[in-house]
């Protein structure tokens, strides 16, 4: 049995100022960071990684009693929060580029630090393998309030250019598949390699990330001088109690120049049986995931559009209760990967994928998130995302791939996609 204790403390500070006036003194670093809503946890040092949190107990410090004693109030009992970051194919024995092999294989990972911002209000938690020492949390508590206000920098790059001749004969291989009837659907990707003109920093593409036009979760995970990070949109699964949501993407059009242009672009994507066909099989495996290990699920039969800065997704909801027993990594592990970033069937799909694509890709499509002591938490998937090394570094990109898939077209929405990590720098 493991015992982590545990102390939380209310705090007033903005959490992205906090996180970079603290980060410099850690090379761990986590980030779940969902721009549109209170669900944002940054977290700092690995107190210890555990590859299953079925036996850990917790307990909460003495440390909160400085807050209890300057307020009067008690603090919040915020369990313990894990972060998890797993790669898209983890059995792949392709060797991963350099910098996507040099991350451990760990499972779930507790900071010594993590600054939360979700419906309880703001905390700062800090995470130990013996009772919380005060004078460090008190510590903590100081640089946190006296943490500047963050600055946003522009870093100069060159994107190396991939090879058109090389995803023509990828294109040919996936459309061969599906025409012999191997698959129905497979996702193909893209690897860039960039090259920034003077050396940046973790900190720098997680600010211009966050305080950017990307729209969706913000996931860093940095690990001594390799970080990898981006801004998704897609939710893979989240749970709250026995309440468990999924999300559907697929199915991809330009955002427009205008707010007309975009509504008309986005009706046609409604209309397109293609996008639709590659929706409805991301549907069709979420829905058998929850009905199998869910109950009162409900799947809307038409989609809806998200809107993002630079591309348009078919969009579908999903909700249902969980059994009890089913854990959020269950349910990780049930969904992932979906038809949206393998294709389907799924497994077949992957085996494709490993003959076709050229690389391993490492977290690039992988499912990352956090859970927390209680069991609750959320996972999303990996997409627009990039793994960097503070000089230079390779950014991702994919598309689903049906039978009526034109190679010109589908190399062109990547390029679309691929400009919400390069909005990392400042671009």
């Amino acid at each position: 049995m493991t015992r982590i204790y545990t102390c939380n403390v209310p705090i007033e500070a903005d959490l992205v100022d906090a996180f970079c006036w603290l980060q410099k003194g850690f090379t761990d670093q986590f980030v779940y960071y969902d721009k549109q809503r209170a669900c944002r946890y940054m977290g700092l040092g690995r107190c210890i990684a555990l590859p299953s949190l079925r036996d850990v107990e917790y307990e909460y410090g003495e440390g909160s009693s400085l807050h209890e004693v300057a307020t009067g109030e008690a603090a919040a009992d915020q369990p313990p929060v894990f972060f998890s970051f797993n790669r898209f194919d983890a059995t792949n024995p392709a060797p991963a580029d350099e910098l996507m092999a040099s991350f451990p294989r760990l499972r779930f990972m507790l900071p010594e630090i993590v600054l939360i911002e979700n419906e309880r209000g703001r905390f700062l938690q800090v995470n130990s393998l013996g009772p919380v020492y005060p004078g460090r949390v008190a510590r903590f508590m100081r640089m946190v309030a006296s943490a500047p206000p963050r600055q946003r920098a522009a870093v100069p790059f060159a994107l190396e250019p991939d090879s058109r001749e090389a995803w023509g004969k990828a294109m040919d291989a996936a459309l061969a598949a599906i025409g012999e009837g191997r698959v129905s659907k497979v996702v193909l990707s893209r690897r860039l390699r960039l090259v920034a003109e003077h050396p940046f920093s973790s900190k720098d593409l997680l600010v211009n990330l966050i305080d950017g036009d990307a729209r969706g979760t913000v996931l860093l995970y940095r690990y001594a001088d390799v970080f990898f990070c981006g801004c998704t949109p897609e939710l893979l699964v989240r749970k709250r109690g026995d309440v468990v949501e999924s999300m559907c993407l697929a199915g991809t059009c330009p955002a427009g120049a205008t707010a007309a242009e975009s509504d008309a672009l986005a009706e046609a994507l409604l209309a397109d049986g293609k996008n639709r066909a590659e929706h409805d099989y991301v549907v069709q495996l979420i829905r058998s995931v929850l009905d199998r290990v869910c109950y009162d699920v409900d799947v809307p039969a038409v989609p809806e559009i998200m809107r993002l800065a630079h591309v348009q997704h078919l969009f579908t909801s999903a909700r249902a209760r969980v059994l009890a027993g089913i854990t959020l990594a269950d349910l990780m592990e049930d969904l992932h990967p979906t038809p949206a970033v393998a294709g389907t069937p799924v497994g077949e799909a992957k085996m494709l994928l490993r003959a076709i694509e050229p690389y391993n890709r490492g977290f690039y499509a992988g499912a990352c998130g956090f859970v927390d002591g209680a069991g609750d938490g959320e996972f999303s998937v990996a997409l627009r995302t990039g793994v960097f090394d503070g000089e230079m570094g390779y950014v991702y990109g994919g598309c689903g791939i049906v039978g009526e898939s034109d190679a010109d077209a589908e190399y062109e929405e990547i390029d679309l996609k691929l400009r919400t990590i390069l909005s990392a720098f400042g671009a």
